[in-house]
């Protein structure tokens, strides 16, 4: 009976000792941000805009960028941690066409919005009919 609680009590205090190394910080001179969940809307006009909306919950900052067909950022936006909203309306006439893409982080969780630019190019009629 002695050696069934000695055993249980090693277990128990090794248990314990195994569960607070794994919940102990690994560099205590750090402290982890806070990261705020957010939610986006992406949505085009028919003048060649592109609206933004951001809505995000306020203790951790969240960034708002627009990058080009080669990976260069054209335009970015640090929403900080005291904000709750962003709203933004960028002039896209001016692009290239090709495939943009609009990634919102916040350091933790990434979401990355393809945008594609095409000019239409008109097309003349393959067959004429004529009446004489």
């Amino acid at each position: 009976m002695k050696t069934l609680i000695k055993s249980l009590a090693l277990a128990l205090i090794v248990g314990i000792a195994s569960s607070s190394v794994s919940l102990a910080d690994s560099n205590p001179g750090t402290r982890s941000a806070t990261v705020a969940a957010f939610k986006t809307g992406i949505y085009s006009t028919p003048y060649g805009q592109l609206n933004i909306a951001l809505d995000k919950e306020t203790g951790g900052a969240v960034d708002v960028r627009l990058k080009g067909t080669d990976g260069k950022v054209l335009y970015t936006q640090h929403v900080g941690k005291n904000e709750r909203s962003y709203r933004v309306r960028l002039n896209m006439t001016e692009l290239a066409d090709g495939v943009y893409q609009v990634e919102v982080t916040n350091g933790v969780e990434t979401t990355i919005q393809n945008v594609t630019i095409s000019t239409y190019q008109p097309q003349s009629p393959s067959r004429v009919i004529s009446v004489n």
